[in-house]
């Protein structure tokens, strides 16, 4: 019979007991071994039920257990150790306590998913779990962050396959009050609320749950509220479902609700409010608008309020295609604003102007949420160096004039929380080698160039940890390959075999992923025989662990999915090969420290970052990949290989994944398995443990979560909360009414003519030329612009590469015609064919970049022809 109600009995915790529930509901323990070793020892049996959830795990405790429990003296000393552990991390001074003043009160960090734990399912991919990943350093560093994100009341599907391998998708009913959540309240007790307005005097409510990470509170917005009609009550249902109105919701909720949320939240605990808000993809780029309209509600004018909260936004693209970008139809977003919706006060037009793809090849009636993520942020970053530069690329139209180089967008490298990924046999290795405490620094807030202590670990402990990890993840790959096949409709009769399946002594690759078309899932089955004598080889055979869900909509993913479990179905060689349905944290973390190798292979440069390989090397497992988002940055052949590409332009796409494919297999074949093989004096294979050892000590440090959250402050945070400071609403004001006044200036503005001190058209390295520029400013002064020599080699179409720029003085007064003379040195520091030029561009001491205005002025081709522009 199914009950027609359903209550969440919570269980009384006898009083020497209350600190546990204190534990659960701080998401510390999701990385702190010690205290999920305490909620194991409390039951053993109940933890493994409850999936390693301690809220799950205090709600079916027998009584008389936590009676014995609350007589235990030995386990009250524990608990005690473990409570009074977590106040010191709560209430220490950590690495940003011991910083220099001037860094942000306070940062809002808004992502549409976080990944924090398994039990807390609200993420699908990469994007949450970096989000998670953030938090978690942040708390590590003390920095004093606040997530903003949805409350998803199905989360991310549940994946299964069916007895073909076609991919099945379920979506569980979550409740809040089931997960390590808190309700937060207003002092009378009712809940705190947030409410948009809808078109047609309909509104969207939503209450605010509370999780916990460490010191950082994760303010979670649910719009599933009895106040709500059945149609708003869905907006929060689950993570990218729904058609364009319904995703449109939830962005505006996470972005507008999400900024009315911190405010509710700082009201009510006292959190410092924040300066900044970083915006973690263009999902929650509405927070903009939200803080435009709390700015003009005090008596602001809309382009002073839209500096003003420039100046202390950043914003975050994670994304290399267009086709990954959130947009919307104009119309769609006209009508969620304006007198009768949203943001009654703001023009709807100048709203709209904020997301339009106004540039060439935009689409000029869509609604770019990225875009307006860039135009309502000074600063702006990609994940890793090569995303950078393909951001500046794809974002260049936003920029006219200027070379994609650039373009205002820089790059944070992501990083992965090592506390959370890395091994509890890893961890304890590192203990004995150098001390818990160091340890746990070591991985948690990083900041030395290399993990020297890595050298002085024994070749036979490495070896004999790699073997352990391996066989555990043997056992987990069993445990799971039987759920799945029962779930596929198979008997216990039939599954005899998976007790044959994997060896814990070959060598193991690993390939986990969302499965786009871009990151080529069946790459590895293009020649299936030469793949089969592979998994088979008599002396070098390898075997190979898959998982990864293809979104609900993408049947070509879901095909990708279905060809490569009938591949490993085959009775040949499923001993070897596996699929494991439903991919998330709980797998990963088995998954990732029991591969020898890590294997990637995307269309380059389509991988934005990829931080799942990072998460496996941390553990001693070896990258295998394309040379794509982080390891085209930091590959060396001393810890991993680089698959070569076959990414010219003449290249149609499937000769392209014949050849990779063909590179894969031959490094595979030739060089990987050969070697993990090998064996030297010791018995021990020297060669494969020295990479090993390599990967942890000079790869394992520019890894962390630690590292990137630091630069995160240091270069975008102290940053934009210095500028956030700086523009008052009177500094604001004037900024916008400097910028109104040169944009309508500026096509006045002119170089004139250019000259130099050079008598040929060669010259000698280390000498000086003189440049002299005529410009003509217009209606500006010289305190509005910066004239510039822009020098370096150039290539055979003359355009300059490495770029030197060196601002020019004026000299003397203007000339009869108002023309100014700018003069300066131009140093030829390099050989070759050497170049230069000058342009005009707007300074002012608030701007964040040169380009930022988006205007220059270069010569005419009339000057260029008069002005000697090559010396060679």
């Amino acid at each position: 019979m199914k009950a027609i109600r359903r209550f969440t009995v919570r269980p009384v915790l006898p009083d020497p007991l209350r600190p546990l529930s204190d534990l659960a509901r701080n998401l510390r323990w999701s990385w702190h071994a010690e205290t999920r070793d305490l909620f194991q020892s409390v039951d053993a049996e109940a933890w493994a039920a409850a999936g390693g959830d301690p809220v799950r795990l205090l709600g079916s405790v027998r009584p008389a257990r936590l009676a014995e429990l609350a007589g235990d003296r030995r386990f009250l000393r524990r608990l005690t150790a473990a409570a009074d552990d977590l106040d010191d991390y709560l209430t220490g001074d950590r690495w940003y306590q011991a910083q220099s003043d001037g860094l942000p009160a306070a940062v809002a960090y808004f992502s549409p998913e976080f990944g924090i734990t398994a039990a807390l399912p609200q993420y699908s991919g990469g994007l949450g779990i970096l989000a998670g990943d953030h938090l978690k350093a942040a708390s590590d560093l003390g920095v004093p962050l606040i997530g903003v994100g949805l409350l998803y009341r199905h989360g991310y599907f549940r994946q299964t396959l069916s007895r073909d391998g076609w991919q099945q998708e379920h979506y569980p009913v979550l409740d809040p009050n089931e997960l390590p959540l808190t309700q937060l309240d207003e002092p009378d007790g009712t809940p705190a609320q947030v409410s948009l307005a809808l078109p047609g005097g309909r509104a969207l409510r939503a209450r605010i749950w509370l999780a916990q990470v460490g010191r950082v509170p994760l303010l979670l917005l649910d719009s599933d509220v009895e106040e709500n009609d059945l149609g708003e009550r869905g907006v929060t249902d689950r993570l990218y479902g729904g058609g364009s109105e319904h995703r449109l919701l939830q962005e505006m909720l996470l972005g507008i609700g999400g900024v009315r949320a911190v405010r509710t939240y700082c009201r009510l605990t006292g959190h410092p409010v924040p300066e900044v808000f970083h915006t973690n993809e263009g999902h929650a780029g509405f927070l903009g608008l939200e803080r435009i309209a709390e700015l003009s509600a005090d008596g602001m004018d809309f382009d002073s309020a839209l500096e003003a909260v420039r100046g202390g936004t950043v914003f975050t693209t994670h994304t290399p295609v267009p086709a990954g970008i959130d947009r919307f139809d104009r119309e769609l977003v006209g009508r969620h604003f304006g007198p009768d919706a949203e943001l009654p006060g703001i023009d709807v037009q100048r709203i709209l102007a904020l997301g339009m793809e106004t540039y060439p090849g935009g689409e000029p009636n869509l609604f770019n949420m990225a875009v307006m993520g860039l135009r309502l942020a000074q600063r702006a970053n990609g994940v890793s160096l090569l995303h950078g530069q393909v951001s500046r690329g794809m974002f260049a139209g936003l920029w006219p004039g200027f070379d994609a180089e650039e373009v205002p967008i820089t790059s944070v490298t992501n990083g992965v929380h090592a506390p959370t990924w890395v091994a509890p046999e890893v961890l304890r290795l590192g203990a004995r080698q150098i001390g818990a405490q160091r340890a746990e620094d070591a991985l948690a807030v990083g900041g030395s160039e290399r993990w020297d202590s890595v050298a002085d670990i024994p070749d036979q402990e490495i070896w004999e940890l790699r073997r352990t990890l391996r066989e555990q993840l043997v056992l987990e790959v069993r445990e799971r390959l039987r759920v799945s096949w029962r779930q596929r409709g198979a008997g216990n009769a039939e599954l005899g075999w998976i007790d044959g399946v994997l060896d814990p002594d070959v060598l193991t690759i690993g390939f986990a992923r969302r499965v786009p078309s871009y990151k080529r899932l069946t790459l590895m089955l293009r020649d299936r025989d030469r793949l089969m004598e592979m998994l088979l080889h008599p002396d070098h055979p390898v075997q190979i662990v898959v998982a990864g869900k293809a979104h609900p909509a993408d049947d070509g993913g879901k095909r990708l999915v279905q060809e490569l479990v009938r591949f490993a179905d085959d009775p040949r060689v499923r001993h070897r090969i596996v699929f494991l349905p439903d991919y998330g944290m709980a797998m990963a973390q088995k998954l990732y420290p029991g591969c020898d190798i890590w294997l990637n292979n995307p269309l380059r440069p389509l991988e934005a970052c990829g931080t799942s390989g990072m998460k496996a090397a941390l553990n001693g497992c070896l990258n295998l990949s394309v040379l794509d988002g982080w390891w085209d940055e930091w590959f060396q052949p001393d810890f991993g290989w680089a698959i070569p590409t076959a990414d010219g332009a003449g290249t149609d796409a499937d000769r392209r994944d014949d050849i990779e494919a063909a590179a894969l297999y031959d490094l595979l074949e030739q060089r990987i398995a050969p070697r993990f093989y090998e064996r030297g004096r010791a018995g021990l294979p020297d060669r494969w443990i020295a990479m090993v050892r390599q990967t942890l000590s000079l790869l394992g440090p520019k890894v962390l979560a630690g590292r990137m959250v630091r630069e995160y402050v240091d270069r975008l945070y102290a940053p934009a909360a210095q500028a956030h400071r700086a523009l008052t609403p009177d500094t604001a004001r004037d900024l916008a009414r400097w910028k109104a006044r040169v944009r309508g200036a500026w096509p006045g503005v002119s170089v004139d003519h250019v000259e130099t001190t050079a008598t040929t058209a060669t010259a000698e390295l280390g000498s000086t030329v003189g440049l002299r520029v005529r410009v003509d400013l217009g209606e500006l002064s010289p305190d509005d612009v910066e004239v510039q020599a822009v020098s370096g080699r150039v290539d055979a179409e003359d355009r300059i590469t490495d770029a030197a720029i060196v601002p020019l003085k004026p000299a003397g007064a203007p000339d009869l015609d108002g023309r100014l003379l700018y003069e300066g040195p131009l140093s030829l520091d390099r050989t070759g064919p050497y170049g230069y030029t000058v342009r005009i561009l707007p300074t002012h001491p608030l701007l964040a970049s040169g380009a930022e205005l988006g205007v220059l002025a270069v010569p005419s081709q009339e000057v260029v022809e008069g002005a000697g522009m090559l010396l060679r």
